[in-house]
C-alpha cells in the first residue's frame, strides 16, 4: 500500500509541474504578445507642427508597446499643446498607430509682446519656426477682432510670404493696413478687402520682376518703387 500511494504521489507532483510549466509558457507568449512594439506611426493632418514634434509629444517617438500605448493619453498630451486643436487616435492592422491632428492656424507674432496670436486670439509663448509675418505696431481694440478674423482668411502659402504687417489708418480709411512682402514688395489692404491678398501669387506674375508698392485697398493699382 505504501509504495502505491508514493506513485500517485509521484504523479500528482509531475501533473502540477506540467500544469505550471504549460501556465508559464502562456503567460510569457501572452507577455511577448502584448509588448509587440507599434511597427509604424503615421502622421497627418499638421502644417506647423512637424511629425517629429507630434510623435515626441504624445511620447511614442521610440514606438513602445502597441497593446499598452492607450489613444486616450496621447489625445491627452498633444491637447496640451496650444497649437493642438483637434486630435484623433487610431489603431489598425499590423501595428499601426494613425495620429490626426487638427492645428489651431497661428497667425502672426505682435512684436510688443513677442507671443504668437492664434486663430482662436490666444496669445502664447512659441519656440516652433514658424513662417508666420510679425505685427509691428498697436491695432485699436475697435479693429484688433477684425483684424484677426481678416488675417484667418489669408491662405497659408500667401501667409508664409508676408514679413511684417503695419497699421497705417489715414484720413479716408481707419482700417488700412500696409503688408512687407519678403520678395521686397508693399501691398496697402483694408480690413473689408483683407482676402483681396490671396490673389498675390496671380499679381506677382503680372509685375515681371518690378517692385513697387501694391494697392489693394482701392483702385487696385501698383506704383513702381522709386
Amino acid at each position: 500500500m505504501a509504495k502505491k500511494i508514493v506513485k500517485k504521489k509521484k504523479v500528482r507532483v509531475f501533473r502540477l509541474l506540467l500544469i505550471l510549466v504549460v501556465l508559464g509558457l502562456l503567460f510569457f507568449a501572452g507577455y511577448l504578445y502584448l509588448n509587440t512594439k507599434i511597427k509604424n506611426l503615421i502622421v497627418t493632418g499638421n502644417h506647423y507642427l512637424t511629425d517629429d514634434d507630434i510623435l515626441v509629444e504624445a511620447q511614442v517617438e521610440d514606438y513602445p508597446s502597441f497593446y499598452f500605448t492607450f489613444s486616450s493619453k496621447i489625445k491627452k498630451r498633444l491637447l496640451k499643446n496650444p497649437l493642438v486643436k483637434e486630435v484623433e487616435v487610431s489603431k489598425s492592422f499590423y501595428h499601426i498607430l494613425h495620429i490626426q491632428v487638427e492645428e489651431n492656424r497661428p497667425l502672426f507674432i505682435k512684436k510688443e509682446t513677442g507671443k504668437v496670436v492664434l486663430e482662436n486670439q490666444k496669445e502664447v509663448e512659441l519656440s516652433y519656426d514658424l513662417r508666420i509675418p510679425t505685427l509691428m505696431n498697436y491695432v485699436p481694440n475697435t479693429k484688433y477682432k477684425k483684424f484677426v478674423k481678416g488675417m484667418y482668411k489669408i491662405k497659408k502659402d500667401v501667409l508664409g510670404k508676408i514679413s511684417e504687417i503695419e497699421y497705417q489708418p489715414n484720413e479716408h480709411d481707419k482700417d488700412r493696413f500696409l503688408l512687407y512682402m519678403d520678395d521686397g514688395n508693399s501691398v496697402y489692404l483694408t480690413l473689408t478687402k483683407f482676402d483681396m491678398i490671396n490673389y498675390y501669387n496671380d499679381v506677382l506674375t503680372q509685375l515681371e520682376g518690378r517692385r513697387g508698392f501694391l494697392y489693394l485697398d482701392s483702385g487696385n493699382h501698383f506704383k513702381i518703387m522709386e
